[in-house]
């Protein structure tokens, strides 16, 4: 194998430097995520609970023993929302704040993985080109004395960045798209939460279907 990597050239090395990142990057977002408990949502019935009871105290004192994002979210609806002297769209705005720094957390290193996803194929498409340009330069020096094995020698050591790349490629774009789903998640989460929570404190927050497709560009854009 290491005589395999070493006949791909130069950018065999920088596409296992870009597999090593892919790995820590996927391996630290999935410790994230399990950190972070993003599908532990069961709190959330607990909160309208017990705001439903009048007990706003204990409400907050559950959530803040909460890891998950979709807890800090609430935690600033209950807080923000049982404030008399803020305005419904002050309170949606500070909901929102704290909302988007979360998913900005989850976020994080996920367009670097999108990157390293698409760049890994046309790395190792230039490394097969540059492979095949010194395979015909080889056959041309070889002049009347032409050996196929030249040739095809050329040939498949070229190809070698190609496979190379797509394997790196494949399982970052498979990893990028289920970690960018359970971000989608998590979003999808921290709206409904937050707006049983507004809704209990006669807030009704302002929902713009324009705003899910705006987001939902922004994260295919990563």
């Amino acid at each position: 194998m290491f005589s395999l990597f070493q006949q791909g050239g130069s950018v065999m090395y920088v596409l296992l430097f870009m597999s090593i990142l892919a790995m820590a990057i996927i391996l630290l977002k999935l410790y994230q995520f399990y950190r972070s408990g993003l599908r532990q949502t069961a709190f959330v019935e607990d909160t309208v609970s017990a705001l439903a009871r009048g007990e706003h105290n204990l409400a907050l004192r559950d959530l803040q023993q909460q890891p998950s994002p979709v807890a800090r979210v609430l935690e600033s609806a209950v807080s923000f929302g049982a404030n008399p002297a803020m305005s419904s769209g002050d309170v949606e705005a500070e909901v929102s704040r704290v909302g988007s720094a979360q998913i900005r957390s989850l976020e994080s290193w996920l367009r670097g993985l999108s990157s390293i996803a698409h760049l890994s194929p046309l790395l190792g498409l230039l490394g097969t080109v540059t492979g095949m340009i010194v395979a015909f330069m080889n056959l041309e020096q070889a002049g009347s004395r032409v050996d196929p094995s030249i040739l095809s020698g050329g040939i498949w050591e070229a190809l070698l960045t190609t496979a190379f790349g797509l394997t790196v490629a494949i399982p970052a774009m498979a990893a990028f798209y289920y970690l960018e789903g359970e971000v989608d998640h998590v979003r999808a989460a921290m709206k409904d939460a937050s707006i049983q929570v507004l809704r209990h404190f006669g807030r009704t927050p302002h929902i713009d279907s324009r705003d899910d497709e705006r987001i939902e560009d922004e994260s295919h854009g990563l």
